[in-house]
């Protein structure tokens, strides 16, 4: 009977050798248990990839983006100016948190105008703005960890799914040596196989979910501490310049 592989290995102009012909025929011939969890783990590996291709890319774009725009905030003398061209660091949490922190402050200015304060801002409002930059660091972390819990569940999960797959392998091996009275490897080698591929396709999800998770956990505490450090310096910048008793 032929199978998906071989049909595209036709498609490719390539034969199927006959180490490949064996391993898809286990494939092909294990039991529809066995072949659900080899399905679900290979669905959960490629969401995995796909995760791990565009948390790299959007990890990698937010850390330029936020170094060229810590780069040009400290070297211009004005707010507004750096407000007015906050759409070229688009991607940037840390701009994203600056742009907050801003709209923030400029509402406060101007209550403070319309009130006759002169265009200061109360220290009993300060917390209103500590706030909005509050909620912008927390915005913005929710978004740079959004889908990883995907990987953490999969490296979690993966071996034990395996795991079922393998003692499922077992137990229908056991079954035919108490139906036939043989315990031979003619018997029970199918039944083995697929039990010791399941185990291999858990771990080969399991470990690049793992190691793709503490990689991107460590580049985002990277990223959160930036971001607070840079929420302290702009209310520090805030008190000084614009704050009053």
């Amino acid at each position: 009977m032929t199978n998906w592989m071989e049909v595209y290995l036709a498609i490719i102009g390539q034969t199927p050798t006959k180490d490949e012909s064996s391993m898809l025929a286990l494939i092909t011939e294990a039991d529809i248990v066995v072949q659900l969890v080899l399905f679900g783990l290979l669905a959960m590996s490629v969401g995995c990839w796909v995760i791990i291709l565009m948390k790299w890319r959007a990890l990698s774009a937010a850390e330029s983006k936020s170094q060229a725009f810590l780069d040009a905030f400290w070297k211009s003398k004005r707010l507004d100016a750096m407000y007015d061209q906050i759409d070229r660091y688009s991607g940037s949490p840390i701009a994203a948190v600056f742009k907050a922190g801003y709209v923030e402050l400029s509402r406060l200015t101007q209550a403070s105008n319309e009130a006759g304060g002169g265009g200061g801002i109360a220290l009993t409002n300060e917390d209103n703005l500590e706030r909005a930059l509050r909620r912008a660091r927390m915005s913005e972390r929710t978004e740079m960890e959004r889908n990883t819990t995907f990987l953490a569940t999969t490296g979690s999960t993966a071996p034990f799914i395996g795991l079922f797959g393998t003692v499922w392998g077992i137990l229908r091996a056991f079954q035919k040596i108490d139906v036939t009275g043989q315990a031979t490897i003619q018997t029970v080698g199918g039944d083995i196989s697929h039990a010791l591929i399941a185990t291999a396709v858990g771990l080969a999800a399991a470990i690049p979910a793992v190691m793709a998770f503490n990689y991107f956990n460590r580049r985002l505490r990277v990223l959160t501490s930036e971001m607070d450090n840079f929420s302290d310096d702009f209310l520090n910048i805030v008190k000084r310049h614009f704050g009053k008793r």
